[in-house]
């Protein structure tokens, strides 16, 4: 009887690890803390329940620039719906060029200047701009995106996130 339980045993615990390497992990948003350009803190987990934007940009960045009007457009589209865009600005950029163009450009969003690199570096050690990380209600990473994202298929990932 014992002899016969052995093989079946074996084939059981294969399975369970083999389920274990196959069924994808979702990585999830560093708990970062991080404050405001208006020096508000905040913590990524404190936005859990929303869908949320993480966007690494500089104001020397021609890509940042030419995406962000539409970052602002998806900010009201979808804000009142549970989403959040939080744009980091990176340690090499001028608080005050940041500031003029936030100025300029009414950002709806919340911004931070990763001064210290540390939002850089809870994610992966982020050097390109843009770069953009789409975070679900859960705090699970759904997509990153190194460049700019193609907007249509941002809002269709958007628009399922918030669904779920």
């Amino acid at each position: 009887m014992k002899q016969r339980l052995i093989p079946v045993a074996i084939i059981v615990v294969i399975l369970i690890a083999a389920a274990f390497l196959l069924i994808p992990r979702k990585d999830m948003a560093p708990e970062l803390q991080f404050k405001t350009l208006d020096q508000k803190s905040l913590s990524l987990t404190e936005l859990r329940g929303k869908v949320v934007l993480v966007n690494f940009w500089a104001t020397s960045c021609s890509g940042c620039m030419a995406e962000m009007p539409d970052l602002v457009k998806i900010q009201q589209q979808y804000g009142q719906q549970g989403y959040q865009t939080v744009a980091i600005a990176m340690q090499y950029d001028q608080r005050n060029y940041i500031d003029t163009y936030q100025q300029k450009m009414q950002l709806p969003f919340l911004i931070s200047h990763d001064t210290e690199n540390t939002a850089a570096t809870a994610f992966g050690g982020v050097n390109l701009t843009p770069t953009t990380f789409l975070i679900g209600k859960d705090g699970a990473i759904l997509q990153k995106y190194v460049g700019t994202p193609d907007m249509n298929e941002l809002k269709a990932k958007i628009e399922a996130a918030l669904r779920t």
